[in-house]
């Protein structure tokens, strides 16, 4: 996590300017921030509207549109399960209900320990290893609910600073 508004700015800037394509957009630019540092902080917002000439009510309308931009900083681990029609099909819902019910949430978000966040995913590209689920950006397919949450108790028991 970047230690004060400078470095996070320079983050937003360097983020930006990685961009190797022959259009840089709002859209581009917001999903380059996103994969450098893990979420849209509000000065993103602010550079992207500054870097394209436009508004700042025009960065976030884009950014707003789309459910995977986050505006907060994610928690120390992500979890992702797949609610595509296969892995649909193919007992997700199962796997779906058994995490949030391990994780004590309702929907998808953080967990209060700062540990986990959870999102469901409209495709992992894995259909072919349906029900998937992504830990730590690693797939893992023809899962059970049981296995998991075997995942997820193994991710506890390696961190040391787990509570």
């Amino acid at each position: 996590m970047p230690a004060d508004n400078d470095t996070l700015r320079k983050q937003i800037i360097e983020a930006i300017a990685s961009q190797h394509r022959p259009t840089v957009t709002v859209l581009s630019s917001l999903l380059a921030i996103q994969d450098s540092i893990g979420y849209i902080p509000d000065e993103a917002i602010e550079e992207v509207a500054v870097q394209q000439n436009t508004t700042v009510n025009a960065v976030f309308g884009v950014a707003s549109f789309y459910p995977n931009f986050r505006f907060s900083p994610p928690n120390k681990h992500s979890i992702e399960v797949c609610w595509g029609p296969t892995c649909h099909l193919q007992g997700s819902s199962n796997i779906l209900q058994a995490v949030l019910n391990y994780l004590e949430l309702k929907e998808e978000g953080d967990t209060e320990d700062g540990e986990f966040s959870f999102r469901f995913n409209t495709c992992l590209g894995a259909c072919s290893q349906a029900p998937v689920i992504s830990v730590n950006h690693e797939l893992f397919g023809k899962i059970s609910p049981d296995e998991s949450i075997n995942i997820i108790n193994k991710i506890k028991s390696s961190d040391p600073h787990h509570k």
